[in-house]
């Protein structure tokens, strides 16, 4: 239990639903699809949702560029729902995940605010698309994708490699990722 936690328990504010509440599993990295499927198959009566939050990102391979699609949290599954003792045991029986993330005696629940601004980031299904800016002087001016107003995110711009480095929370932790920026130059 984090320190935002213990404030809404003191405070008395009411527990969230089960839809509302976000959890996180560790896996191999790299694997994370293959994971996601064994544990769909594992919990398929369950209502839990099984997440894998991907980025479309722009890389220079042989002098080309290609649209790769990579995990924005590498290592990481997210699971929507609440997850029951059984559905516990049935996870930790599922191959591939290293380590359930856990608080004490229950699944660490990752914060609604840090859920919310990865939701609105991956508006198509679990892919973060390209967004779209210009610049005027110094400043970037995202125009359509999923960063458009949330331009207090950004902490850098590479416009060589088409890159907007973002600024995140997840599991309590700053991190920051790489996600796809196609500039406009304007006259």
């Amino acid at each position: 239990m984090d320190w935002r936690d213990k404030l809404k328990q003191r405070i008395g504010c009411e527990k969230r639903s089960a839809a509302d509440k976000w959890q996180a599993v560790f896996v191999l990295t790299g694997h994370e699809d293959i994971v996601k499927e064994k544990i769909e198959y594992a919990l398929q009566g369950s209502s839990i949702r099984v997440v894998v939050p991907k980025r479309c990102i722009r890389e220079r391979r042989a002098g080309r560029w290609l649209d790769v699609i990579r995990p924005l949290f590498p290592g990481y599954i997210l699971l929507q729902g609440s997850i029951d003792l059984q559905e516990y045991y049935l996870l930790k029986s599922v191959p591939g995940i290293i380590r359930c993330l856990k608080d004490n005696k229950e699944f660490y629940s990752i914060h609604p605010e840090e859920i919310k601004v990865i939701n609105q980031l991956m508006c198509n299904g679990d892919l973060i698309g390209i967004s779209t800016a210009y610049q005027k002087d110094d400043k970037i001016i995202i125009t359509d994708g999923p960063l458009l107003g949330k331009e207090g995110l950004i902490v850098a711009v590479d416009r060589r490699k088409g890159r907007a480095r973002v600024k995140l929370s997840f599991l309590g932790d700053e991190r920051t990722v790489d996600l796809s920026l196609r500039i406009i130059r304007t006259a």
